[in-house]
């Protein structure tokens, strides 16, 4: 997998997707990691990227030439699933870092200022993705948090794949709670459950655990989800 960033601060994207697991895989090749700087897609000598918005009213906008010309010289066939981070844009989920997950290119275009020219929008084809309701100085994060999303199901990235699909979100519900040594910790125990070595009833705890976390904590993921029998059951004894 290739993915291009294209922002006017790169280095709030290249040095934290240098680090950790994402930075790992990207320094053995596992997938490709570009970070364009906008500005170098501009035609005047101060490389202007925003101006004033059309109606009035304060801040900036970000223009549109710079983005549908560095689109034309990266991606010049189209072929790239094309993203802008917005405020605006719809909300990022698990399932769509999945489906990401089998595309062979992925283009994402850092928000900034109030906003960018949706003409833009238009001619770049681009998706807007929002990753919560609230609004931060610029997209960069959110690139990241897309990036590391995607590229941490991909293989090669983490050893242990299989702590993938217990995490928060993988199965539409949240995880279930985590302990390790030691046994007890200023008078708090771990479960019995968890160190009495009957994988079947550690399963049904953790299983009946992360639904129970989802039905208190985000109701939304818990109404939305039918309940399997064996699901049912492991709530119902949790």
């Amino acid at each position: 997998m290739q993915i291009d960033i294209i922002t006017i601060f790169p280095k709030m994207v290249d040095v934290p997707l240098s680090e950790s697991l994402i930075g790992k895989g990207r320094q053995q090749g596992n997938y490709i990691i570009n970070v364009h700087d906008l500005r170098d897609f501009t035609h005047d000598k101060h490389k202007v990227v925003d101006d004033i918005p059309y109606g009035g009213g304060p801040g900036m906008v970000m223009k549109p030439e710079p983005i549908v010309e560095a689109l034309r010289q990266i991606d010049p066939d189209k072929k790239a699933e094309r993203f802008l981070t917005s405020a605006a844009g719809e909300l990022f989920s698990q399932n769509m870092a999945v489906e990401l997950t089998e595309k062979d290119r992925i283009i994402i275009i850092c928000g900034h200022y109030k906003g960018v020219d949706q003409r833009a929008v238009k001619i770049a084809d681009l998706k807007e993705i929002s990753i919560g309701d609230y609004a931060l100085t610029g997209g960069e994060h959110a690139a990241c948090v897309m990036v590391d999303a995607v590229l941490r199901l991909l293989p090669g990235t983490m050893k242990d794949f299989g702590s993938a699909e217990e995490d928060s979100h993988f199965k539409g519900i949240l995880g279930p709670e985590e302990y390790t040594r030691p046994e007890e910790f200023e008078g708090f125990k771990v479960p019995e459950v968890l160190i009495s070595g009957h994988h079947e009833n550690i399963r049904k705890w953790r299983l009946g655990n992360a639904l129970y976390r989802t039905k208190t904590r985000r109701p939304d993921l818990f109404k939305s989800k039918s309940l399997t029998e064996d699901e049912i059951d492991a709530l119902n004894k949790y």
